[in-house]
């Protein structure tokens, strides 16, 4: 009976080791910050993509250029000036193994955005602010890689998503002026804070 209690106690110290072991980021932006906590066993390559982008400095001086209160925030590509910044080539759509792990586009989690073609995926992510199950995978719909949750911050994410909207300047084709928040919301810096 005691070796059944020490074997049950060794194993959630294992997995609760395992649990606090997963990567998390901090985006200080200039609306406040934001921790999301990622998950490597459900979308790996999507998860080291993302944590390429964050070491390697490339979302310091983007902006949330799409935000849509009730459904998501958008950015990780364009500067302030909306020049959009050079990629690394894009990643594999893992979509399918993400749903399979439980995860899906619900509110406070975050996903990789893409074009309608489903490997296009590059450094753009979204945060969710609406229940957006819709854009899980799906039989015959690719749908969405969700790899992570947003921990801290999700009032942040909120106010993004609030924010009065209409670009001050014009934007490049392909982005809606009316989903520019009117005062930009940039990254500051963006770091791995745990895992």
């Amino acid at each position: 009976m005691l070796q059944r209690i020490v074997t049950a106690l060794a194993f959630a110290l294992v997995a609760g080791a395992a649990a606090a072991a997963n990567p998390v980021v901090e985006l200080d932006t200039t609306a406040g910050v934001i921790k999301v906590e990622l998950f490597p066993e459900a979308a790996p390559k999507t998860v080291a993509n993302f944590l390429d982008y964050v070491k390697s400095g490339h979302y310091v001086g983007t902006q949330f250029h799409r935000v849509i209160d009730g459904f998501m925030i958008q950015g990780g590509g364009f500067t302030p000036e909306f020049s959009q910044k050079p990629t690394r080539p894009p990643i594999p759509i893992e979509s399918e193994g993400s749903a399979k792990a439980g995860l899906s586009n619900v509110p406070g989690t975050i996903a990789m955005a893409r074009t309608s073609d489903p490997n296009s995926a590059t450094s753009q992510f979204f945060i969710n602010v609406g229940n957006n199950q819709r854009l899980d995978y799906a039989p015959g719909n690719p749908g969405y890689t969700v790899f992570g949750k947003v921990v801290a911050g999700m009032d942040v994410v909120t106010k993004i998503a609030k924010a009065p909207k209409g670009a001050a300047a014009p934007v490049p084709p392909g982005i809606n002026p009316a989903d520019v928040p009117s005062t930009l919301v940039v990254i500051k810096a963006a770091k791995v804070v745990g895992g």
